[in-house]
This record gives C-alpha cells, structure tokens and sequence, in this order.
C-alpha cells in the first residue's frame, strides 16, 4: 500500500507554491485565489438583506451563517458569518451588484478587504517626560536625559517617536495640560529640525492645540476621544493624524475587573464608532490601537494581540503597544527580561501584519524585524 506524504501549506505566496508544481504560470494567479481563505463577520443586515447573502454565497460553494430566525423573518437584523475563497468571495461580491436592499454597496467593501496587503511592521519609540511611567518613569524627566533618548531611539531605528508628558498606566492620575506644555514643549524645539515622525501621547485638546502650532504631529488619544470632546475639532483644525485607541474606561478605574461580553465585537465596534466620528470632523490620517492594558485582563490582551489584524478590517493601520506591560506577568522591574516577553508577542503581531508597534527598546525590535521583513 502507498504510504502517502502531505504536507500542510503555511505561505501567504500561494501563487509561487503552484507555480513550483509546474502549474500553468499564466493561470496561476487567478488559481491562488481558490486556495486562499477568509472568513467574514457583517453586522447587522436585514433578514432580507441576510437570506439574499446565504444563498448568494451557497450559490457558489461558499457559506453564510445567520441567525436562525432570519429565514422566518422574526428578527430584526442578524450578524452574518461568510466564508470561503477569495476566488468565491470575489464571485459573491460581484453578484452582490444587481442585488436590491443597499447590498450593491456591501460588494465593494468586500472587494476592498480581499485587496487589503499586508505591510512591514514598523516602530513607535517611547519617550516619556514623566515620573511615575510604568516602565521608564523619572528616567527622562530631565530635560538633557530626554534630548539624549530622542537622539537615540533616532539611531536604533525607530520610524516615529512617540512623547508623552502623561502616565496613562492603571490607577494613574491626570497631568493639567501646562504641566504637560512645561516638559513637551523644550523637546519639541530641540526635536523640530531632526527628521523623524513624532506622535504626541495626549488625551487634552488645551495640549493637541499648542503642540499643533508647532508642527505637523500626530495626536495620540490614548483615550479615543472619551476623554476631552474637544480633540476632534483641534485635530481637524490643523490638518492633523491621529491614533485612536480604545480604553474601556479612564486610568483611574479601567483595571477595576473589566468585563466584556464579547471582547473582540465590542472593541471593533468601538473603534468603529470613533473612526466615525473622526470622519465627521474630516480626518482621515488615522491609526487604530485595540488598547493593550487598558481596560483589559491578561487572557483579553492574549486575545486581542493574536486576533489582532481583525482590527485591519476597519481599512486603516494597526498599532499594538505591547511593551513592558503588566500583562506579560513579570514582577521585577527587569526589563531585559520584559523586553524579551515583549518581542516575543511584538513576533506574533508582525506575523499576523500589524502595522505600528509602539516599544521602548526600539533597537531589539528593529534587529528582529530586519531580518523577519529580509
């Protein structure tokens, strides 16, 4: 009897692994498509809108789940969870057109996440001007030790640097924004002629608007605009980005034993919601972020770090700050060992695409993806 051998396909390239079975080159890439998954979660469709998908993608091999009462019609809406290849998928969406019920529009937004690439993973350095930081803090309070940090997360790597003049870990108080001013402004001078993107890692609008005037940053919120319902406004009046960060509620409280019913639906829905209101103020620089340790336990960040290019689905880059956090259930104040952890889960988030990892030991983590991204 043949003892056969298989062998399970773990390649984003398909098309090169069918080209090197001798396959018909030309065709090729249309055939990776049949061999390349996805699954899809849409919310809230009609029973109409819902029975028409499930038996659009039935018609092609694929499948949909829905409620079960939306073939009755005894339910106002239901989630739909659609699968297949992008070859079908492809197929589904473009039947979708002629479709009644607004559904021509949910093709496009298929079509779009099927086009959706993967990018290199790239490093947000951390610099904090604080005293009670969880990781770092006091170490660049002064002003001469803060200029030398900037100076070297330059030199290891970093593609954006990320200053804050806030502690945002649990059970930390808010900073009044001239407090915030007196230690970002003296740097954000120094900083103005080196060529580096930097992000500033403020929830006040008072502090967005006068590091605004200064420059083009990037205001981040670790908030998500929860915090102050001016930052929109001030971000839009000058033309800047954002990230947008989900905290499920403020530092003072968000690690009083969070709960959610569904952790990965309520914080993309979240985002969701604050991307849509970004867009009703006409920004659309924007950089997503699932929220580690805010707001989270450690089987939530587990979760989130490994689902965590569902958040991709939203159509905008992903940032993840892993590093050093209290999740990674070290005690000590040894961060050689914290940043090992780190790395390790910052792997996991570059496998699975991320976009941003915001870290502390930038140089560890541009060796690593350096050669991960050769």
């Amino acid at each position: 009897m043949k003892n056969f051998v298989i062998k399970e396909i773990i390649n984003s390239d398909l098309k090169k692994e069918i080209d090197n079975i001798g396959f018909d080159n030309e065709y090729s890439r249309f055939a990776a498509d049949k061999f390349q998954y996805k699954t899809l979660k849409i919310y809230s469709l009609t029973p109409a809108q819902g029975n028409i998908l499930k038996q659009t993608a039935l018609s092609e091999g694929a499948d949909c789940a829905t409620h079960r009462e939306t073939i009755t019609c005894r339910t106002a809406y239901t989630d739909c969870i659609l699968g297949g290849s992008y070859s079908q998928l492809k197929k589904i969406a473009q039947k979708l057109e002629n479709q009644p019920f607004g559904l021509s529009e949910l093709k496009d937004e298929i079509i779009k996440l099927l086009e959706n690439k993967s990018s290199r993973t790239k490093l947000a350095g951390v610099l904090n001007l604080t005293t009670n930081s969880f990781s770092d803090g006091g170490l660049y309070y002064d002003f001469d030790k803060a200029k030398e940090k900037f100076l070297s997360l330059i030199d290891d790597g970093a593609d954006m640097i990320d200053i804050g003049a806030e502690s945002t870990k649990p059970y930390s108080e808010a900073v009044p924004a001239d407090k915030q001013l007196e230690k970002l402004l003296p740097i954000l001078e120094f900083a103005k002629d080196k060529n580096v993107k930097i992000s500033i890692d403020t929830r006040s609008s008072i502090v967005a608007d006068e590091v605004l005037k200064l420059g083009n940053y990037v205001i981040n919120d670790v908030s998500g605009f929860d915090y102050d319902d001016k930052m929109p406004e001030i971000i839009s009046k000058h033309g800047a980005g954002v990230i947008i960060q989900h905290s499920k509620g403020s530092p003072e409280n968000m690690q009083n034993n969070p709960d959610y019913e569904c952790l990965m639906d309520e914080i993309f829905l979240s985002l969701k919601e604050k991307i849509d209101i970004a867009h009703s103020h006409c920004i659309d620089n924007i950089i997503i972020d699932a929220g580690i340790g805010f707001g989270k336990n450690q089987r939530h960040n587990v979760e989130l770090i490994k689902r965590a290019a569902e958040f991709k689905t939203l159509g905008y880059p992903v940032m993840l700050g892993i590093s050093r956090k209290s999740f990674l259930g070290i005690k000590s104040d040894d961060n050689d060992l914290k940043d090992a952890l780190s790395l390790g889960f910052g792997a996991v988030a570059a496998q699975n695409g991320i976009d941003w990892l915001r870290v502390h030991n930038v140089k560890l983590h541009r060796q690593f993806l350096d050669v991960y991204h050769v």
